[in-house]
């Protein structure tokens, strides 16, 4: 595999980088090529283009969309690691000229084990919330995952291995507060935290959920929790 040395501009320690494959629709790993001597980019936010860039896989042409190569340093910087572009002469027949992201590539920095496809929970009383937040925990690999039958003081609404989570189903953004008591529960637990919400989240409530690595998720009434946040997007790639 390509490898290409990478000094952090933080700290400047240098590291040797291999971008990781990850398999094309064909079967053969595929990784994106490394501009080697081109300077690194210290990441302080995401958005679609940054984070997906195109590769052309050697063993049967097709173009697609892999993860931007990541590199976290020890500093706790994440390093984006420049990559040769791909011409689009050469393209291989029937390649669309844009590619979509693909269902088959996980998010940057972590491949997480394959798992089935998320069945949800249709929501339609504040106890079908939490259980569809139940079910959800459980896909993404926790252990016994446990609802209370009544909901106690601390609002816990579930509970599992290393963890414990709040379900918000009221018609409100979830406030800042709810963020710092479940925070503040899961330390004296020595546990993780996880907060689900309806309505979304205050602005405040989703700086400082950043600031404490706490996973934010909205749902739907489907029972489709889906990310918002940086520690949740890591948390499903990673799964628990």
């Amino acid at each position: 595999m390509e490898s290409v040395p990478v000094r952090c501009p933080a700290c400047r320690r240098d590291h040797m980088y291999v971008a990781p494959a990850y398999p094309c629709p064909c079967g053969s790993p595929t990784a994106p090529p490394l501009l080697r001597g081109a300077p690194v980019t210290t990441i302080t936010h995401r958005t679609w283009n940054d984070d997906w860039v195109t590769a052309r896989c050697g063993a049967c042409g097709r173009h697609d969309q892999w993860p931007q190569p990541e590199l976290c340093c020890p500093c706790g910087a994440v390093l984006r690691i420049p990559v040769r572009p791909v011409a689009s002469i050469g393209r291989a027949p029937g390649t669309a000229s844009r590619p979509v992201r693909p269902s088959h590539i996980p998010l940057p920095r972590t491949a997480a084990a394959p798992r089935p496809a998320f069945r949800p929970l249709t929501i339609r009383t504040a106890r079908d919330a939490v259980g569809a937040a139940a079910l959800y925990l459980k896909w993404l690999g926790y252990r016994d995952v446990v609802q209370p039958a009544a909901r106690p003081s601390s609002r816990i609404d579930l509970r599992a291995a290393g963890l414990i989570a709040q379900v918000d189903s009221t018609t409100r953004a979830t406030a800042l507060r709810d963020v710092e008591c479940l925070w503040l529960n899961a330390l004296s637990a020595s546990v993780s935290a996880v907060l689900f919400s309806l309505a979304g989240y205050a602005r405040e409530a989703r700086e400082r959920a950043d600031g404490l690595g706490i996973p934010l998720f909205v749902m739907d009434l489907t029972g489709t929790p889906q990310p918002v946040n940086s520690p949740a997007d890591e948390l499903v790639s990673t799964g628990a």
